[in-house]
């Protein structure tokens, strides 16, 4: 037996409480700043920045032009998983999570300060979406690099409880944008807030950035890691490097059998599954979060605040939601609860969007915000820990971070989009109720076909499947 698998069989990297409570803010300030990026460019999306970026055109297709530079920011997100998931699994999630928080936080803050199209006209929108590029590069591994941590350091038993806590940082952030944009669309005149009011959230995130960073700084890197039996002087080995060592340890079998099934096994399945666990969360997400807040105050013509009031009240909600389902899946098992939740969502989607074009502000308030908790904050609070344990230590971060930003894509980049274009073509609300049952039952049935990986050995280098 080699003396690194003896080392760690015999004494395994641990951290203590406080260093796991240190990457628990961690990974809630960095989802809460991507979130909040996120957050603030959705709800500017969908309420002003048709207006100060694309003011020549008719309304709906200023809200569809919005939405589509929303989207683009997926694309930038799907290279930045590739890009940093590689390297965290390569040299360490510490250092590539350091750099994620910088680049977001520094785009968004530059958004702020964004001359609009009546100043310079074309290059308003141009540059909006290059920010908005830069910004998805970094977020790309941030949610997925914060999850991978915090589950490599809490103990297996209360990992689904623990690393739920990243998903706070997702109401955390979202609190924070509804919660601003409340009170400037509650305060300010319409002309104050298109002319000045916008850029406050904006800027208002670079405070959170050097919180983080700040945070960063005395981190620890993960424990697995450390742990991992490819990993030598804190750099994954290559996979003929890898080879190499595994004929050089065939006389120690334990370590042998490590390495090979690392080598040898045909990845996809876990991947495929992770990606449609992510489908609802992320389909959800776009179309209560984001579009609904929209067709609110567009199409339904109600009061432009109410939608982000409902989305502030069901993020205050999650604080309760997202840690009880945290536990109930160490408990029960993350497979079960997946079931259940989205089969709960597919069947209130028909009900929630009859509250929300009912007219009647409290029916409007409760069926956003229990859309919010049932189909978005608690899928998300069983993502965060079971696609970390689906996926080997050698390629999860890629992986995880792969799964998240390519269902992003397919649902929550395009998903706005294609609930603006069938909503103005049919004038009806059915299409969202039917996007919102699809996008579930892709889960459900991911959830059925999936394996139970609660408590899984997180060092593992191979998949679950």
């Amino acid at each position: 037996m080699s003396e690194k698998t003896a080392s760690r069989e015999a004494n395994p990297v641990k951290r203590s409480t406080s260093e796991l409570a240190k990457a628990a803010v961690s990974g809630w300030l960095g989802t809460a700043m991507e979130f909040m990026d996120f957050q603030l460019y959705s709800l500017a999306a969908a309420l002003v920045f048709n207006k100060i970026f694309f003011p020549d055109v008719s309304p709906v297709i200023g809200l569809i032009a919005a939405m589509a530079t929303y989207g683009v920011g997926y694309v930038a997100r799907l290279v930045g998983a590739i890009y940093f998931g590689r390297m965290g699994d390569r040299i360490g999630r510490k250092k590539v999570l350091f750099l994620t928080i910088a680049l977001m936080g520094a785009s968004t803050t530059l958004i702020g300060v964004l001359p609009t199209y009546q100043m310079i006209g074309i290059w308003a929108p141009i540059l909006l979406v290059a920010l908005r590029l830069i910004q998805g590069f970094g977020a790309g591994a941030e949610i997925a690099g914060a999850s991978v941590m915090l589950a490599e350091y809490a103990p297996a038993k209360r990992r689904g409880l623990i690393s739920s806590l990243v998903s706070l940082g997702t109401n955390s952030g979202t609190l924070a944008a509804s919660g601003l944009w409340a009170l400037l669309v509650s305060a300010l005149p319409s002309d104050q807030l298109l002319s000045w009011g916008w850029r406050v959230p904006f800027l208002a995130s670079f405070i959170v950035m050097l919180f983080a960073v700040w945070v960063r700084r005395s981190l620890k890197e993960s424990p697995v890691f450390e742990d991992r039996a490819d990993v030598v002087d804190g750099v994954a080995l290559n996979k003929s490097e890898l080879a190499a060592k595994a004929e050089i340890t065939a006389a120690n079998a334990p370590e042998q059998g490590v390495l090979e099934k690392a080598l040898r096994q045909r990845k996809g399945k876990s991947f495929l599954i992770a990606l449609g666990l992510r489908f609802g969360q992320a389909g959800n997400s776009g179309l209560v979060q984001t579009f609904l807040v929209g067709y609110l105050a567009t199409v339904l013509m109600a009061d432009k605040a109410l939608g982000t009031t409902a989305i502030m009240y069901g993020s205050i909600v999650g604080f309760a939601t997202v840690p009880f389902i945290g536990w109930l899946g160490d408990k029960y098992g993350r497979r079960t609860l997946y079931m259940a939740l989205s089969a709960l969502t597919i069947l209130f989607a028909v009900p929630m969007m009859l509250m929300i074009t009912s007219g009647n502000p409290t029916l409007i308030l409760i069926g956003m915000i229990v859309g919010l908790n049932l189909g978005v904050l608690s899928l998300f609070a069983m993502e965060s820990v079971t696609m970390a344990e689906f996926f080997g230590a050698r390629t999860r971060f890629t992986q995880l971070a792969l799964a998240k930003e390519i269902g992003g894509i397919l649902t929550t980049a395009i998903g706005p989009v294609l609930a603006a274009t069938l909503t103005a073509i049919t004038g009806h609300w059915w299409p969202l109720a039917a996007m919102l049952v699809a996008y579930s039952a892709v889960t459900l049935i991911a959830a059925i076909v999936g394996p139970e990986v609660r408590g899984r050995d997180l060092v593992k280098l191979e998949d679950a499947i």
